[in-house]
């Protein structure tokens, strides 16, 4: 009974903790003073100064083609990578597989050091291509763990079947395997497109001068003061979000019917 009761308190805990914050962001996107620890009452103003910025939005456009470029290439990376190892035994797989999920473990400190390194050591420009290189490589991972989940739970008698009817094994993937692992690809794909959107760490070291992501924008505002016009991008972004969740949930339960 205890534990019952003390439910409902735990649920609206971790409620408050993760949404206060989110609505404290949306309400002092409409405060007319600049500081965010005082009230100076009701504007728009800082919304309409944010669509004058430029920069705000090429920093969201680059993160944007970042998380895309990044999600598809860890989904293509990690998939065929997932399948290779559910399919062939070699000797030492259990190494490959930590191998395969470490840079998940490592902090992005060291990650970010490592991929300025190497990139400097190849004479590589930093840039959105070494961005995406290094997004991909830690957001392989996430793919990979999924997939293979998956791929562990699959009856194998349905790639047989399609084999003993005449199917390649190209064919057999297309048709079969891919298929059956499409929903945790694509959670593979969403989990590496909010990793690489959010990232500031590791862009910091490989991003270069003349490359900004929105995330990286904003950090480098805190040592000049947020403004709300701040506030204002995180609200535009937290609604679009919300609505494209929405429309997600709906989606899903048109087709289910």
């Amino acid at each position: 009974m205890k534990k019952r009761r003390l439910f409902p308190v735990y649920i609206v805990f971790i409620l408050i903790v993760m949404y206060v914050p989110i609505l404290l962001v949306i309400i002092y996107s409409f405060n007319q003073s600049r500081l965010s620890s005082m009230w100076g009452g009701f504007t728009l103003s800082w919304y309409i100064e944010l669509f004058r910025d430029r920069s705000m939005f090429e920093a969201l456009r680059n993160s944007l083609i970042l998380g895309l470029l990044t999600s598809l290439s860890a989904a293509i990376i990690g998939t065929l990578g997932a399948s290779g190892m559910a399919r062939t035994k070699i000797t030492g797989g259990r190494i490959m597989e930590f191998l395969s999920i470490l840079p998940i473990m490592t902090p992005e400190i060291i990650l970010g050091m490592t991929f300025l390194a190497f990139f400097s050591l190849l004479a590589l420009p930093f840039g959105m291509l070494t961005l995406v290189i290094a997004h991909t490589a830690f957001c392989v991972p996430y793919v990979y763990l999924l997939v293979r989940a998956r791929l562990t739970g699959l009856d194998k008698s349905y790639v047989e079947a399609a084999r003993i009817m005449g199917a390649g094994d190209m064919r057999a993937f297309y048709d079969i395997t891919l298929p059956l692992v499409l929903p945790a690809v694509v959670s593979g794909m969403l989990i590496s497109f909010a990793m690489s959107f959010d990232d500031v760490i590791v862009s910091v070291f490989i991003a270069g001068t003349h490359t900004n992501t929105l995330p990286m924008k904003i950090y480098s505002q805190i040592k000049t003061g947020v403004t709300p016009k701040t506030n204002a991008m995180c609200t535009l972004i937290f609604i679009l979000t919300v609505i494209l969740c929405i429309a997600a949930a709906a989606l899903a339960r048109r087709r289910s019917k």
